[in-house]
């Protein structure tokens, strides 16, 4: 027990790191076999945080909607919300191309093969995923773990306790009782996520090497560029814009941050952001039940936005084809719009660039090339995802008030900041 206790000691994105270069480490050294020892870790580790989002999400959006109600309008929080949703992605994409024109990851480069295992997806109507995302069973959509349905029917249920007032004081109750069950639930698994770093990176050092990445190494480095920059730049700006310390978000964003980078999943990354956003940084836990799993379905400024944009100027390169303004206009709008339009469709990223592609002109085979490496690709894309996802509603939560700020001036990069320890940060403060 002492050693664990020792463990559990260490911040927790310590414990990260060492797994992340220990598990990069074990891959170097047994290579392809580490996909064989490692990786049943690593599936472990993201089966029991996507067994923890959909209750986590289906209580705690029951629970924020009643909560929401008579503190600040759902609708006018959701109208901010779809609004930076909407800036940030623009912004994206706009970073996506500046990085894609400077780098000219496409240039230079012939005899690129198609993945064998690519195939051109098909881009559902707006009118079919309108549609699809009111479930027909609203059972079927927990057990499937459409995110999206799932919001929809808890806050349908959510607005129905509000009506129904006193008559169901007992399940309200019933269901406030059930979202702290499942946070305490979420603490637990979150422990975890050393471990499971260890075996996804390990895996994934030991299948990819390095001989897969060099051809389109370039590649590579503007994604990884173009996300640093959105990152570190464009969202640190905009929490600045707002009155607030860049350092102190992205010290409280790094939980929610890092399990993003090694899951490559917004959804299993949202208990972490969840928790980041409400426990470290301060956001209103009513809200961000709300926002932050809207913003795992339809907040992509990696895969819908930068992804897009700079994969249409490598294949536009790679085919020494000109953009004209139109085209470049039109990347713009379809990333943005898009990445609401395809919300709850699986593979958003292949299924983005598709869209992007198709309507700007340019050639699909293009995608086929960068599909060999796209699980190194999506580790950076998804890290961009959920920090955008955590970054709004901090901006949203500091326009309406729903942000306590003590909490986020003593910004943790921990996961297990209880509600006893906020009091005791602001008892500190106001005696200080």
């Amino acid at each position: 027990m002492k050693l664990v206790s020792a463990w559990l000691r260490i911040p927790f994105w310590q414990r990260v790191l060492a797994g992340f270069v220990l598990g990069a480490l074990a891959g170097w050294i047994f290579g392809h076999s580490a996909e064989t020892w490692f990786e049943p870790l690593g599936t472990l580790y993201v089966t029991l945080i996507k067994m923890i989002a959909v209750p986590l999400v289906f209580f705690a959006v029951m629970n924020a909607i009643g909560s929401l109600h008579g503190q600040k309008s759902v609708m006018a929080l959701s109208g901010r919300t779809f609004l930076w949703f909407g800036i940030t992605a623009a912004l994206a994409v706009g970073v996506g191309l500046l990085v894609g024109w400077v780098l000219q990851p496409g240039h230079g480069l012939t005899g690129l093969t198609v993945a064998p295992d690519y195939k051109v997806r098909e881009v559902p109507s707006p009118l079919q995923v309108l549609l699809d995302i009111v479930p027909a069973n609203p059972f079927k959509a927990l057990s499937d773990g459409k995110i999206l349905q799932v919001i929809v029917f808890a806050g349908l249920v959510g607005f129905a306790l509000v009506k129904l007032g006193e008559r169901v004081a007992g399940l309200r109750k019933l269901v406030g009782e059930a979202s702290d069950t499942m946070v305490q639930v979420t603490r637990f698994v979150l422990e975890m996520t050393p471990l499971g770093t260890f075996g996804l990176i390990a895996s994934l050092v030991g299948a990819y090497g390095f001989e897969k990445l060099l051809p389109l190494g370039t590649f590579v480095l503007a994604l990884y560029l173009a996300c640093a920059i959105h990152i570190v730049f464009v969202y640190g700006s905009l929490v600045a814009l707002h009155g607030l310390n860049p350092i102190k978000f992205f010290r409280g964003a790094a939980p929610g941050m890092q399990v993003a980078f090694v899951a490559s999943s917004s959804f299993a990354a949202m208990p972490a952001a969840i928790r980041s956003v409400t426990h470290n940084l301060g956001v209103d836990k009513d809200y961000a039940a709300f926002a932050v799993p809207l913003g795992a379905s339809i907040k992509m400024d990696g895969c819908g936005a930068i992804y897009p944009a700079l994969t249409s100027m490598f294949v536009a390169q790679y085919f020494g084809l000109h953009l004209e303004p139109t085209q470049y206009l039109i990347i713009l709008i379809a990333s943005v719009l898009g990445s609401f339009g395809t919300a709850g469709v699986p593979g958003t990223a292949i299924v983005m660039v598709t869209l992007v592609l198709s309507a700007a002109g340019l050639p699909l085979e293009g995608i086929g090339y960068l599909v060999a490496i796209d699980r190194v690709l999506d580790m950076m894309r998804t890290m961009t995802n959920v920090t955008g996802q955590m970054l709004v509603p901090v901006l949203v939560a500091k326009e309406t008030g729903m942000l306590d700020r003590d909490v986020y001036e003593a910004a943790s990069s921990n996961l297990g900041v209880a509600e006893g320890e906020k009091a005791e940060v602001r008892a500190v403060r106001d005696a200080g």
